[in-house]
């Protein structure tokens, strides 16, 4: 060895807390070139100090304190993970709506409010009111749909108060600029001293070009900027992501992915280490009322399974069973589910009291689609019971009473109904132009399917004598709105796609270059009378009446230049409609008609103000108050279809519940007072006899 190359130096003893890094000089380079920077090694004692016991002078043994990361503020999850660790990226993956935001946000909560630890929160397609308000709702707990609304009850509004001094000094600073990037958040990174956590709420995997973190291209970029930024700067950074395709999230190739699923208020986690493979999974508990993911609320469940390395291949799933895959939990039994408070947590800066609504506790199997929904159609008895008490038994003004609660009493019993939902639907999106009305007493822009249709073919028939007189039975839909609760609603905001097309997962507002044409006269138009040139607006149970109209061959199928849609479910207000269904039956069984009166009041009154309305201040949704109301037309028109394609001649349609016919109508409808049967309202002859 020449003394231009000087031997490497023994790596220097393990001292704790010394930072144990070695320099490691440059060999001799030629005097021509400029030195290289030399490279910082680190000696293997300091990573094993802090993994492995150490011995000290007296023979004792001792035992390290490990690298314990900052805590999720999730016991389960803290333990399995051993909190979040500087220099690594966490990503959460989940459908929407299964929990990975309530993961990001329950991060920054306990970090900054408990652990008093500089966060920064960069939000993408949130607003920091969101944030604000999951934070609120989730550390007092309160529920949070109220909070939104502004209609905490006095004691949550004092509760709230105390707790605004300690939420404002928390250390917590929000990023939700629409022109949020990595690049962004990295240059946040040195103006906040002593930062401690990054997250970013979230990658979404929806092309917008109004987000940079959105598309499939883009958050594979990000998703390896942000490990990037981990590493350089020593920081946890967490990340949520709104899917869970294990091709993508493979494809991204990160430190720890957790993946998220959901069943009703279950979380099933499983967490994933790159190289390592799958390493444990959890159950969690989705404390949804309260916009938070807690502990398993069963205290005998051992939430965290070690994921085994297979031994054998699992079974082959069967149209009735399904391999259990080493990843997977083993499932335990469901306990019984009592209204209970939410599991505790390590801190909490307010004392906990009781939450007006709970979590409705499951019933036995029967009733209404072999379900017993006895709890929930309880507040609606319990609600009629108080109002004759109060009243002394007049049905009348019982009935008023009842009729002026009709509004916030649906909310209650649509909010208690959504308790365990697959979706967590978006109560105040921003409201598109399109949707707003034009005046007070106004309309906004789009175009239902509203029925007022007569035969005129057939009319001019029995005048001229060139048919023979009928007689015309006017038939009656029942609770033709609480129907249409069985609509395809968009969950989320509705996002612009200037492509247009249709999707059926999504739903929304859609337009069209002009008016579809419609050649059948024996049968209504399917979006009404409204005449008008030019493009118009629809909504999606429109859409799907055309295309069911277009698969039927009556028409062609809707050109949909342009859309507003979000992810859709059919199932937002099933189990709403279900229990007002099974509660407006038994009351007709018992010949209840004050009940009966308050349940339609219910359905109809939630219909008409969800949109635009100072009566109801718990959701705005005018997107779904035009497509179930589309939807109720859409109902009658498939009425008024089957009565023609089974012989009957369909002389005239009204609104959404008014269907008349000739011909022997019971040979083709079921006669009754129940959703899915029909009544006779009036029977009459045509062509009427002039008076003389």
């Amino acid at each position: 060895m020449t003394p231009s190359e000087p031997s490497l130096p023994a790596p220097a003893p393990a001292t704790h807390g010394s930072g144990h890094e070695t320099t490691i000089p440059a060999s001799g380079p030629p005097a021509t070139t400029a030195p290289r920077t030399p490279r910082r090694l680190a000696a293997l004692a300091q990573a094993l100090d802090t993994v492995l016991p150490t011995t000290v002078p007296t023979g004792e043994t001792t035992t390290p304190t490990p690298l314990m990361g900052l805590p999720t503020g999730i016991r389960t999850l803290d333990d399995a993970l051993g909190g979040l660790q500087p220099g690594r990226f966490y990503l959460v993956a989940a459908a929407p709506g299964a929990g990975s935001s309530l993961i990001a946000t329950a991060a920054a909560r306990t970090s900054a409010l408990d652990q008093h630890q500089p966060v920064l929160y960069a939000a993408s397609g949130l607003t920091r009111a969101d944030i604000a308000a999951r934070i609120v709702a989730a550390h007092l707990p309160v529920d949070y749909r109220r909070l939104r609304a502004g209609r905490l009850t006095p004691t949550e509004q004092d509760d709230t108060a105390a707790l605004h001094h300690h939420l404002a000094s928390a250390p917590l600073y929000i990023d939700d600029g629409t022109d949020l990037t990595t690049d962004a958040i990295a240059e946040s990174v040195p103006d906040l001293p002593g930062l401690a956590l990054v997250v970013v709420d979230r990658l979404q995997t929806a092309e917008d070009p109004r987000l940079p973190l959105s598309g499939p291209v883009r958050i594979t970029d990000a998703a390896q900027a942000l490990a990037h930024l981990a590493r350089t700067h020593e920081l946890p950074v967490l990340a949520a992501v709104d899917t869970d395709d294990p091709h993508l999230i493979a494809a991204l190739s990160l430190d720890i992915t957790i993946t998220l699923t959901r069943d009703a208020d279950q979380i099933h986690a499983t967490i994933t280490e790159r190289d390592l493979g799958p390493q444990a999974t959890l159950t969690l508990h989705a404390d949804l009322a309260h916009a938070r993911i807690t502990d398993a609320t069963n205290p005998y469940a051992s939430p965290i399974t070690p994921t085994p390395a297979p031994q054998t291949p699992p079974p082959a799933a069967t149209p009735h069973t399904s391999a259990q895959t080493p990843q997977e939990a083993p499932t335990s039994p469901t306990p019984d589910r009592t209204p209970t408070e939410p599991a505790p947590t390590a801190h909490t800066a307010a004392p906990r009291r009781s939450s007006p609504r709970r979590t409705a506790p499951p019933p036995p199997e029967g009733g209404y689609a072999n379900r017993d929904y006895s709890y929930f159609t309880g507040m609606i008895t319990r609600a009629v019971d108080e109002a004759l008490h109060d009243h002394d038994g007049d049905v009348t003004a019982a009935t008023e009473a009842l009729v002026k609660k009709a509004v916030p009493n649906a909310m209650a019993l649509f909010e208690a109904t959504r308790v365990g939902g697959n979706y967590e639907h978006t109560v105040y999106p921003e409201t598109l132009e399109f949707l707003r009305k034009k005046s007070k007493d106004g309309a906004d822009e789009i175009w239902e399917g509203r029925h007022n249709w007569t035969n005129t073919r057939l009319m001019d028939a029995l005048q001229n004598g060139t048919h023979p007189p009928i007689t015309v039975n006017a038939l009656d839909t029942n609770a033709s709105f609480l129907s249409a609760f069985k609509t395809h609603l968009p969950i989320g905001a509705l996002i612009h796609d200037p492509n247009g097309g249709f999707d059926p997962k999504r739903s929304g507002i859609y337009r069209l270059p002009t008016r579809p044409t419609w050649h059948h006269p024996h049968l209504p138009d399917p979006i009404g009378n409204r005449r008008e040139d030019g493009p118009v607006l629809l909504d999606d149970a429109t859409i799907r009446l055309l295309i069911r109209c277009a698969r039927l061959g009556l028409c062609e199928a809707p050109h949909i230049t342009e859309r507003w849609t979000s992810g859709a479910s059919e199932g937002l207000l099933e189990k709403f409609r279900r229990v007002l269904t099974e509660a407006r039956t038994n009351a007709i069984e018992a010949d209840d008609t004050l009940t009966v009166e308050y349940i339609k009041a219910m359905y109809s009154k939630f219909t008409s103000t969800i949109g635009e309305s100072s009566v109801n201040r718990d959701i705005r949704r005018p997107d779904w108050m035009h497509i179930i109301r589309s939807q109720a037309f859409a109902n009658l028109w498939y009425k008024s279809h089957r009565a023609h394609s089974n012989g009957l001649t369909v002389v005239r349609v009204r609104g959404t519940d008014e269907l008349h016919v000739a011909g022997d109508w019971r040979t083709v409808f079921t006669e009754g007072r129940l959703t899915t049967q029909m009544k006779q309202k009036d029977q009459y002859p045509l062509p009427r006899k002039s008076a003389r």
